[in-house]
């Protein structure tokens, strides 16, 4: 059965995205496993970075269509040899009002429930949330056995982190005691600011081994992977050396 986990803070701009995209790449590409990749943001980018295609083209084919049916196994799409993705496009903006409006059951676990009908083809499932602690963040972390929080290196990111940190824990209480907080990951890191520095300072002093000890530097390489994509991409081995020392901790960790 496949370990689920889910990246996640409400600031924005924060590398969960692309994190979750590498850490699914990595884990089906270079540890050979089977790995479904769930985009749970309405707009799409993990969609975008893993298929290198338009939202659109995968238009009433997505996770919420799954959702509503809690059953994914005719929404998956095929990205490589071992990695599957359920995609996300606009309308799974409606997911809100679908769950109050319509749904009857426990709206924190429709996620779960979904992930159930497919959870035993996989050994990993990687799930990229919004940058909101709404609804879907919380069947995310309510499906999830581990969450990694990401912390940019911002006042506003330091603001969000305890309250994440915080939900976790209230999702844990009530819905999914089996979940944990895999730690914390510093990411787009720019070593030539002393701000930088110290916020990663503060938060290691704050949250001690909570934290992994890999560090994500800004590159070019892995800023250019929205473009350039997976396939064929000359910078790809070197955009993804730093990923691959979080890879082996997450792996540890969960």
């Amino acid at each position: 059965m496949a370990k689920v986990v889910s990246f996640g803070i409400q600031k924005g701009g924060s590398s969960k995205t692309t994190t979750s995209g590498i850490v699914a790449y990595i884990l089906s590409q270079e540890y050979n496993k089977r790995v479904l990749a769930v985009d749970l943001d309405s707009q799409g980018n993990l969609t975008e970075l893993l298929t290198q295609q338009d939202i659109y083209n995968f238009h009433e084919k997505t996770v919420f269509e799954a959702l509503k049916e809690k059953d994914a196994r005719n929404y998956i799409h095929n990205v490589t040899e071992r990695l599957d993705m359920l995609t996300a496009e606009d309308h799974l903006a409606r997911f809100p009002s679908w769950l109050y409006e319509t749904y009857r059951g426990n709206r924190s676990l429709v996620l779960k429930e979904t992930l159930d009908t497919i959870r035993d083809n996989y050994d990993y499932i990687i799930i990229d949330t919004p940058p909101a602690l709404g609804d879907q963040t919380i069947n995310a972390l309510a499906a999830s056995d581990a969450v990694v929080a990401m912390f940019e290196a911002s006042k506003f990111c330091y603001s969000a982190i305890s309250r994440f940190l915080e939900t976790a824990i209230h999702v844990q209480e009530l819905v999914n005691q089996d979940m944990k907080v895999a730690g914390i990951l510093r990411s787009l890191i720019d070593v030539r600011r002393t701000d930088n520095k110290a916020l990663i300072e503060l938060i290691e002093e704050e949250y001690g081994e909570l934290c992994f000890e890999t560090i994500m530097t800004r590159t070019a390489a892995v800023g250019r992977l929205s473009i350039n994509g997976f396939e064929g991409n000359p910078e790809l081995h070197q955009g993804l050396k730093q990923y691959r020392e979080f890879v082996k901790e997450l792996i540890q960790r969960v």
